[in-house]
C-alpha cells in the first residue's frame, strides 16, 4: 500500500489519527523521526526513531492508557509541559476510541480548571511540573474522573510510567461524523473556546497542503516548529507521515538551537509560527547558511510580514524557492492559500493572504457589514465555508451558531477581495481603529523599512489613540529620527511605546494578544521611545 494509497482511504473514511502511524509505517518503517529534545514520557526512546518505532510506542501508550482505565468516548484532557509526546499521547488516545482535548501548557491553572469543569469531569493527563506551576491548587478531584500522570509519583494519581507493559489492545474506530479531536481557539478575548473536529474534517482539511507538498520531488527533511497541541500539528504530522517524508519535530525555539538542528538535518521545507519566523530572521545573515537547504516555507496561525519572508528565501540555496502562507483558523482549517518568491517577497502586498486553493478545498466570501460593498475602505466580514469545517464548540452549542450561517463560517476578519479574487485580511473585527484602515498593513509597511524593529504592534492607546508598540533587537533604544521617517504617511499615530519583547503578552501561538496589550497601556502607560 502506497502514502497515496493511505491518503484516498483518509479522504473516504476520515483521518483517525491512532491509525495513522500504524498505516503510514506498513508502507515504509524505515523513515527517520527526529527529536531535538527529549521524551517525557518514553525517555529511553531516545531523539531518533524509525515510524516503525514511532508506531509501535504509540501502541504502547495506547495500552498504558486503557490500563489506566481510560476506555472509548472518554475525553482525555492532555494538559502537560510542551513535548512531541503531546501528540502521541492524543494519537494513543484515539486509537483506544477516547477522545483527546489538547490544551497548551501555556494556559494558566485556573483557565484549564475553567475548562475541565466545561467538559464535566474528564481524565486528565499531565505531569509534575504542571501541577506544581499551579494546576495541584485546583479542586482536582471534583473537576476531573482521575489524574494521569507521565512520569513521577504524586499522591492521588496514576503514573503512566508505572504501566509500561500494559497488554496491547485492539484499535477503535470512532464514527467519521463524532468527535475525535479537541483543541482549543487562542483566548485572545476571553478564555478559551473548545473546538471539536471529527474524522471526517481532519481528513479533508488535509487537501490543499497535500497538493503543496508534491512540489518536493525528493524526500526531502520536513521541520516541523508549531504548538503540539494545535489543531495544525494534526494536519502538519499526518502530510508528513502520509508523504513518506523524514520528520525533525522541533520543540527549542532559540536561533542557535535551529540553526544547529538545521545544519545537522538539512530541511526541504519547513513549518513554523509566524513569530518563531521573524525571530529566526538574523539567522538569515549566519555564514553558516543554516535555512540553504529549503525548498519551501510555510506558515499559518496569523499575519506574516514580507520583510520576514524576503530575508528568509535569500538565505534559501534552493532554486525555485517559495514561501507559502495558508490563512485559516482552528474553526475552519486553512481557507486560502498564497505562494511568494525570494525576488519579490519583501515587497509584497502582506494584507493580500490569497486566492481559493484547488477544487476540494474551502470556499470564501466577504460580507457586507453595513449594506455597502466591501472595498479597502470599507472592509466587510470574512466568511468560509466547506465540509472541513469544525464540528461545534464543545458545550457552548449557541456560540458556534452565533458564527454559523448555514454553510458559512463567520472567520471575526474583515477585508475585502480585489477583482483577481485575492482576499485581502486587514484586522480582526475586534482590533480595528477609528481612523485606521488596517493596523497590520501599518505594522507591515514600518517593519519594512526599520530593520532594527523585532516586533512592532498597533493597538488602541488610553485616548483612543493608535499607539504603535515597539521592540528592538536586543532593546536597543529606538532611533525617533528614523521612526520619524518611516510613519510619515501614518499621521495618525501617537508616539511609539517601547517594550521588552518579553513583556508583550502572548497566545499559545505567540500571537500578541491585542486587547491585553491595550489593558496594559490604559493601566500603566509606558514613556513614549
Amino acid at each position: 500500500m502506497k502514502g497515496s494509497t493511505v491518503y484516498a482511504s483518509i479522504q473516504k473514511r476520515g483521518l483517525h489519527l491512532g491509525l495513522l502511524p500504524e498505516m503510514a509505517a506498513a508502507v515504509n518503517g524505515s523513515i527517520p523521526i527526529t527529536l531535538d529534545h527529549d521524551l517525557h514520557v518514553l525517555p529511553q526512546a531516545g531523539r531518533r526513531l524509525t515510524l516503525a518505532e514511532f508506531a509501535e510506542a504509540i501502541d504502547d501508550l495506547a495500552a498504558r492508557l486503557w490500563a489506566a482505565g481510560i476506555r472509548p468516548d472518554e475525553h482525555l484532557v492532555i494538559h502537560k509541559s510542551a513535548n512531541a509526546d503531546i501528540w502521541m499521547l492524543g494519537a494513543a488516545a484515539s486509537r483506544i476510541g477516547a477522545v483527546p482535548v489538547m490544551l497548551s501548557p501555556a494556559l494558566d491553572a485556573p483557565t484549564v480548571a475553567a475548562l475541565l469543569q466545561r467538559l464535566e469531569r474528564p481524565s486528565l493527563l499531565t505531569d509534575l511540573p504542571r501541577l506544581d506551576a499551579g494546576l495541584a491548587k485546583e479542586a482536582l478531584a471534583d473537576l476531573t474522573r482521575h489524574v494521569l500522570i507521565t512520569a513521577g509519583e504524586r499522591e492521588g494519581t496514576q503514573s503512566l510510567a508505572h504501566l509500561a507493559h500494559a497488554p496491547r489492545v485492539a484499535p477503535v474506530v470512532r464514527p467519521i461524523d463524532e468527535a475525535a479531536v479537541i483543541t482549543h481557539t487562542s483566548g485572545t478575548t476571553g478564555l478559551p473556546k473548545l473546538v471539536v473536529h471529527t474524522p471526517r474534517t481532519q481528513g479533508i482539511r488535509l487537501v490543499p497542503q497535500w497538493r503543496l507538498l508534491t512540489l518536493l520531488r525528493r524526500k526531502d527533511t520536513v521541520a516541523i516548529h508549531i504548538p503540539f497541541v494545535h489543531s495544525r500539528m494534526v494536519a502538519a504530522m499526518s502530510l508528513a507521515l502520509l508523504k513518506q517524508l523524514p520528520i525533525l519535530l522541533m520543540n527549542e525555539s532559540d536561533p542557535d538551537s535551529v540553526a544547529e538542528q538545521f545544519l545537522a538535518h538539512r530541511p526541504g521545507f519547513v513549518e513554523a509560527l509566524p513569530n518563531s519566523l521573524m525571530d529566526w530572521e538574523d539567522l538569515a545573515g549566519d555564514p553558516r547558511r543554516p535555512f540553504a537547504s529549503v525548498k519551501i516555507f510555510s506558515s499559518t496561525f496569523d499575519a506574516i510580514h514580507p520583510r520576514t519572508m524576503g530575508r528568509l528565501l535569500n538565505a534559501s540555496d534552493r532554486p525555485g524557492a517559495l514561501f507559502f502562507q495558508i490563512y485559516g483558523q482552528s474553526e475552519v482549517g486553512p481557507a486560502v492559500g498564497r505562494a511568494y518568491f525570494r525576488n519579490s517577497a519583501h515587497k509584497a502586498n502582506g494584507r493580500c493572504v490569497g486566492w481559493a486553493m484547488p477544487a476540494g478545498a474551502a470556499k470564501v466570501r466577504v460580507v457586507s457589514r453595513n449594506g455597502k460593498t466591501p472595498s479597502p475602505t470599507n472592509p466587510g466580514f470574512i466568511e468560509v465555508a466547506w465540509p472541513g469545517l469544525a464540528k461545534t464548540y464543545h458545550a457552548e452549542q449557541d456560540r458556534y451558531d452565533t458564527n454559523r450561517n448555514g454553510a458559512w463560517w463567520r472567520t471575526g476578519d474583515v477585508g475585502y477581495r480585489t477583482k483577481l479574487g485575492c482576499l485581502h485580511m486587514l484586522d480582526r473585527e475586534v482590533d480595528m481603529i477609528d481612523g485606521v484602515r488596517s493596523s497590520l498593513e501599518i505594522e507591515d509597511v514600518v517593519l519594512g523599512r526599520l530593520a532594527e524593529l523585532s516586533e512592532l504592534v498597533v493597538v488602541t492607546g488610553p485616548d483612543d489613540r493608535p499607539v504603535p508598540v515597539v521592540c528592538t533587537t536586543d532593546d536597543a533604544p529606538l532611533d525617533r529620527a528614523r521612526w520619524r521617517a518611516a510613519v510619515t504617511e501614518f499621521p495618525q499615530l501617537a508616539d511609539p511605546v517601547q517594550l521588552p519583547q518579553a513583556d508583550l503578552p502572548r497566545t499559545a501561538t505567540l500571537k500578541v494578544q491585542r486587547i491585553a496589550l491595550t489593558q496594559q497601556l490604559h493601566h500603566h502607560l509606558p514613556d513614549p521611545a
